[in-house]
C-alpha cells in the first residue's frame, strides 16, 4: 500500500509537471526523486523492520533509489523518442513505473532487512 502512495504521488506529479512546466526527463527527475523521500518514511514506518541504524538503511535506500531514477529516466528519455509515447505521457510514465517498481522493492528489501529474496534472516 505505501508503495501505492507514493507511486501514485510520482506519477501524478510527473503528469503535472510534465503538462506545465518541465520536459519529460526533467519532470520525471522532479517526481520520482520527491516520491523516493515519501516512500522512504513510509516503507520505514509500515512495511520493513529495520535491521539497520536509520542512516545506514536511508543511504541505501538513496543508493537503490538513485538506481531507480537513472533506469526510470533512461526509460522515460527512450520512450520520448518516439511519437507514440511523447504524445502519450501517462504511458510512457506507466511503463518506466512497472519496470522499476520490481527493482525498488527487492533492493529496498535488503536495505532495509538485509535480505533479497528469501526470509533466510542471516
Amino acid at each position: 500500500m505505501t508503495s501505492a502512495v507514493a507511486t501514485a504521488f510520482d506519477y501524478c506529479l510527473y503528469l503535472i509537471l510534465v503538462d506545465r512546466f518541465f520536459p519529460p526527463v526533467t519532470a520525471n527527475i522532479i517526481s520520482f526523486s520527491s516520491a523516493v523521500l515519501l516512500n522512504f518514511y513510509l516503507q520505514k514506518r509500515f512495511v520493513f523492520q529495520l535491521r539497520r541504524k536509520q542512516g545506514a538503511a536511508f543511504g541505501l535506500a538513496i543508493l537503490v533509489s538513485m538506481g531507480g531514477l537513472l533506469l526510470s529516466t533512461g526509460i522515460i528519455a527512450g520512450l520520448n523518442t518516439w511519437d507514440f509515447f511523447r504524445d502519450k505521457q501517462y504511458l510512457t510514465k506507466f511503463v518506466a513505473t512497472g519496470i522499476v517498481f520490481f527493482y525498488n522493492f527487492y533492493l529496498k528489501r535488503f536495505a532495509f532487512e538485509k535480505r533479497f529474496i528469501s526470509n533466510d534472516q542471516s
